[in-house]
């Protein structure tokens, strides 16, 4: 299985994007992982929260095929322990998903046309975060469930 975080937005603080390069690195010891930029909307000054939405799902579903799995980071989805993220990761590699896709969102969240692809959504945390941070964390845990799932001694219970 692959997994791609698809993100709108460049991280423009240099010391989040060392370390989600780290754990990137990390990653790769364990699954093939790409983390894909969508490049921010230009003049959002000009469009309503509704067009912004839409012109940023396009591009989030311009990036997905028809057999991907798309689940999105999403203030609203269900919550996991690091465990049960780890035990949802290890479900869907045996399910055989070829691709397993992860979205976040522009600063408004998602467009309905993207809410309707999503096969789920998760959430980090009930509280708020940057779009930036959320990349570091995201990749922290998915580099997590994979120690945890090969017994590794980086998750401490």
């Amino acid at each position: 299985m692959n997994i791609k975080l698809i993100a709108i937005g460049k991280t423009d603080h240099n010391n989040l994007q060392l370390l989600i390069d780290e754990y990137q690195k990390r990653l790769s010891f364990y699954i093939k992982f790409d983390l894909e930029i969508i490049p921010d909307i230009k003049n959002v000054k000009n469009l309503s929260e509704t067009q912004q939405k839409e012109k940023e799902g396009e591009l989030i579903l311009a990036k997905i095929t028809p057999t991907d799995q798309l689940i999105l980071l999403d203030e609203n989805g269900k919550t996991f322990s690091s465990i049960d993220f780890a035990a949802e990761l290890q479900k869907k590699m045996n399910s055989g998903i070829k691709t397993l896709v992860f979205a976040i969102g522009g600063p408004y969240g998602f467009s309905s046309e993207v809410y309707a692809k999503a096969q789920g959504k998760i959430s980090l945390s009930s509280m708020t975060f940057s779009h930036q941070m959320v990349r570091l964390f995201f990749v922290e845990q998915l580099y997590r469930g994979f120690t945890i799932l090969r017994n590794e001694p980086y998750h401490h219970q």
